[in-house]
């Protein structure tokens, strides 16, 4: 069965992307239904019978390829491209590792998920580490999701008042803010739980138009319509992670 790597900063990060993910391709592939996606693919991580593999644990996961007999080419410090931004070494011995897997595993794509952090250099990389491996055989695709600043800026993309709590939260926030924060997360770039910058964290603003209630929060990712989406993820990095699924992802399913 053909697999799909995906590389997270945590679990909730591979729900998220996974299932746009599998949105986008059952609306762009005619034929497909949600549950025959079970039957074509199958998420994994580096490690075999995983669902995903985190950026933390990348350290370990490669050394313990090593020391099973797997021979992963030493990074040299550079690419095609020049010195190697932040992000982009690890993404490189991913992908050198991921060569070595597709021998015994049919691997066909790799999805890097990062939040930004405020540090555009991540994003830049794992573009080089993708170049370096454009042109390779067998065919991978590499699939980046940059959420700007975190994920939090894509849930609230998604998230639309349900109930008349909701939208005076929705409508008090906004005051506050002078923008609206589902249509405009990217500008949440504060870190700060305190006053008077709580506000302006995207933490902050989803857990209270949410109540913290995590079902609630799925509903935004997997309810919202994808153009809605698409819209509003314009300037936070969803829009860009869809087109990217649609490109390089949807064209793989036999």
């Amino acid at each position: 069965m053909l697999e799909f790597v995906v590389i997270v900063e945590s679990s909730v990060d591979a729900e998220i992307a996974t299932k746009l993910a599998e949105r986008v391709l059952v609306e762009k592939i005619d034929w497909l239904e949600d549950d025959q996606l079970q039957h074509l693919f199958r998420w994994s991580g580096l490690q075999e019978n995983t669902k995903h593999s985190c950026w933390k644990d990348i350290r370990n996961i490669i050394e313990r390829a090593k020391e099973a007999g797997l021979h992963i080419p030493k990074f040299r410090g550079h690419s095609k491209s020049g010195a190697i931004k932040a992000d982009g070494a690890a993404s490189i011995k991913i992908l050198n590792l991921v060569r070595l897997l597709q021998k015994n595993r049919m691997i066909k794509a790799v999805l890097f998920i990062r939040d930004l952090d405020n540090q555009l250099e991540r994003r830049e990389g794992i573009e080089q580490a993708r170049l370096e491996h454009l042109e390779r055989q067998p065919k991978l695709e590499i699939i980046m999701g940059m959420a700007d600043r975190m994920r939090e800026a894509w849930v609230l993309n998604g998230f639309n008042p349900s109930n008349p709590k909701e939208i005076q939260t929705l409508e008090k926030i906004t005051i506050q803010l002078s923008f609206n924060p589902c249509e405009e997360s990217h500008r949440l770039r504060s870190n700060s739980r305190e006053e008077p910058e709580r506000v302006r964290n995207p933490k902050v603003v989803l857990e209270e138009l949410t109540g913290n209630d995590k079902p609630r929060e799925q509903q935004c990712w997997e309810e919202t319509s994808l153009k809605l989406l698409r819209q509003r993820g314009s300037n936070t990095g969803l829009a860009a992670y869809l087109q990217e699924i649609e490109q390089r992802l949807v064209p793989i399913i036999p």
